[in-house]
């Protein structure tokens, strides 16, 4: 089995669970204001997983690295809102010791990319419509880069010893994230 649908999964309920509240946030939201906070969790989650991955990914090991979606469009959000990223939730990464650990954290916050178009239809009924670049993830490109990340997971997942931490790293990438969500409430 493929390291990606090991992932898949052994990553189920934690993906449903933080999707249901993920759900509940947006649904709730009634302002631009409302929006902004929701991104403000988005922003300060990333940041720190992106942090943590940050020693062990880079265009040597993902070459489109620089190229992909990450806080800082989440932050160009918050600002085309009119709002700013002072004061965002504390937020924790999943400890993160080697390549295969970060490219697992990776996945889901990659995998978020797929429901973002999802996203921007909630918002737009809501009278919401800047500030969603961010969910907007790759445009018709998506799932070409959907496609060449789990490429790379794969190729460093070869060794099915692996797959048991780096399900572990996802699904506690989904849960900490969860975990800003629940400190944070939005409405």
């Amino acid at each position: 089995m493929l390291l990606s649908q090991h992932i898949k999964e052994n990553t189920k309920e934690s993906h449903q669970k933080l999707e249901g509240i993920v759900v509940r946030q947006l649904k709730a939201i009634q302002s631009r204001a409302d929006y902004a906070r929701v991104l403000k969790v988005f922003y300060a989650y990333f940041h720190v997983v992106e942090q943590a991955i940050a020693p062990f990914v880079n265009v040597d090991i993902l070459p489109d690295y620089h190229t992909r979606r990450n806080s800082s469009d989440i932050k160009r959000d918050i600002e085309a809102l009119g709002s700013h990223v002072d004061n965002v939730p504390r937020a924790h990464a999943p400890t993160i010791s080697n390549t295969l650990e970060a490219l697992s954290a990776l996945y889901v916050l990659e995998g978020s990319i797929m429901g973002g178009p999802y996203i921007v239809q909630m918002l737009n009924k809501y009278g919401i419509s800047e500030g969603t670049s961010f969910f907007a993830g790759y445009g018709t490109d998506t799932s070409s880069m959907w496609a060449t990340f789990v490429g790379v997971l794969n190729k460093f997942g070869e060794n099915p010893a692996t797959h048991l931490r780096a399900s572990a790293i996802a699904n506690e990438t989904f849960s900490k994230f969860g975990d800003v969500f629940a400190a944070h409430v939005v409405a």
